[in-house]
């Protein structure tokens, strides 16, 4: 419950393909332990993530209608992108992407020096 509405957590599919390729090795546990706990905290408080300005919202992600964007790190410089959407009875919990510091950058147009 947050603000007296029930919140529901939805994985999209990029962020799904993400979690079913990582493995079983120490790094993949982690990131999906954290992953989890994120989800559960999200439950809690769907604005827990760091807000990223309108302005800096990918392009990519506009086409999809993103008005709001939020980033929550994970383990191993993993990182969460979700967005909060709802209605008069419920909020959602968008999870749009899970990935690598080195894609992040990519989709935000950050280059190395």
């Amino acid at each position: 419950m947050f603000a007296g509405k029930p919140v529901r957590v939805f994985v999209k599919r990029q962020a799904k393909e993400t979690l079913n390729t990582l493995n079983d090795t120490k790094e993949s546990k982690a990131i999906l332990a954290s992953f989890e706990r994120n989800k559960e905290i999200l439950k809690e408080n769907p604005q827990f993530g760091n807000p990223i300005r309108k302005q800096l919202i990918p392009k990519e992600l506009k086409k999809l209608e993103i008005t709001n964007l939020y980033r929550v790190e994970l383990a191993n410089y993993w990182r969460m992108l979700y967005t909060v959407e709802g209605d008069s009875n419920n909020i959602f919990v968008i999870i749009l992407r899970i990935i690598d510091h080195k894609e992040y950058d990519r989709l935000f147009g950050y280059k190395k020096k």
